[in-house]
């Protein structure tokens, strides 16, 4: 039945324990480094996509990863709370005569804080890009479609998609960027003592 002895099942953990630790390490490294990670994900995704043009194939599992970049992407540009529920609940506690805490934009200062952190979504997407890599490397996953219905039908999905989300984000007044520091004047001009 089980030929492991005690020693050798821990030993597998204690490996798999010194993995998880190196990469979270290697994580750890790389998390300051936000241009260069996602330099590295383009690059990978570059060279998927070649693997996908040259080889003819793999188009569903190219389309499984569309998507789910997709979701990824979907989840990056929502807020953490969604202010359609957050009305929704305040509707409901003025309907109960509960106070009612401050809804516009001038009454109260509040960042926006994502649903899905900016690591979490490099991580995601640049793992999930390589285990598309690997499904490449075996022919169970080559199942033949007609790859312009699937494409023509990501594009309409992505589009209304990002329709839906512009409008969401214009109706409640938030945005998921911010571009840099504002100034206020000319500091080229103002000397220091």
């Amino acid at each position: 039945m089980n030929t492991e002895t005690p020693e050798e099942g821990h030993t597998f953990w204690a490996h798999k324990s010194a993995l998880e630790q190196r990469y979270q390490i290697i994580l750890d490294r790389v998390t300051p480094h936000i241009k260069e990670r996602w330099v590295f994900t383009a690059v990978v995704l570059l060279i998927y996509f070649i693997r996908v043009v040259l080889a003819q194939g793999w188009y569903i599992v190219t389309y499984a990863l569309g998507i789910y970049l997709l979701n990824l992407l979907l989840a990056f540009l929502q807020p953490k709370i969604d202010p359609s529920l957050e009305m929704d609940m305040e509707v409901e506690t003025a309907e109960e005569g509960g106070p009612i805490l401050p809804t516009r934009s001038d009454d109260e200062f509040r960042p926006f804080v994502r649903r899905l952190p900016e690591f979490k979504f490099w991580h995601s997407a640049t793992r999930s890009i390589i285990v598309a890599f690997i499904c490449t490397l075996f022919r169970v996953f080559d199942i033949p479609v007609f790859w312009p219905f699937l494409l023509v039908y990501f594009c309409v999905l992505f589009t209304l998609t990002m329709k839906r989300q512009i409008k969401h984000m214009i109706k409640y007044r938030y945005i998921p960027f911010t571009v840099g520091k504002k100034s206020y004047g000319n500091n080229s001009n103002k000397t220091f003592n």
